[in-house]
């Protein structure tokens, strides 16, 4: 059973940055899918990011709003995923959430929050205008 722990969430101005680190624990492998969602009050989650993992060539797959601001990447082994976020805005306050255990045949699902089996407890990110 795979378990994901998110870490670095915090308080920055606009234009700032932060670096949200994702640990994944269990039967887990670089060669696994890992991503990204954000969540605000009210509104459903939202995918971020993700990297398909070393099965299908590391792929990775963003957002529009943060393709060029935010970059994900993972250690070599492949069990720790990290999320720079760059040129922070307020519309990026959200709690963000790792994922893990993708369940899609396709990585054309990836931005559907049901595709994915592991979530994180969520880390709070906070852009102050």
């Amino acid at each position: 059973q795979v378990q994901v722990v998110e870490s670095g969430g915090g308080s920055v101005q606009a234009g700032g940055s932060l670096r949200l680190s994702c640990a994944a624990s269990g039967h887990t492998t670089g060669r696994s899918a890992m991503g990204w969602f954000r969540q605000v009050p009210g509104k459903e989650k939202e995918f971020v990011a993700a990297t398909t993992g070393a099965t299908t060539g590391d792929r990775i797959f963003y957002i529009d709003s943060v393709r060029t601001r935010f970059i994900i990447s993972r250690d070599n082994a492949g069990s720790t995923v990290y999320l720079q976020m760059n040129s922070l805005k307020p519309e990026d306050t959200a709690v963000y959430y790792c994922v893990a255990g993708y369940r899609g045949a396709r990585v054309g699902k990836m931005s559907d929050p049901s595709e994915w089996h592991t979530w994180g407890q969520g880390t709070q990110g906070t852009v102050s205008s």
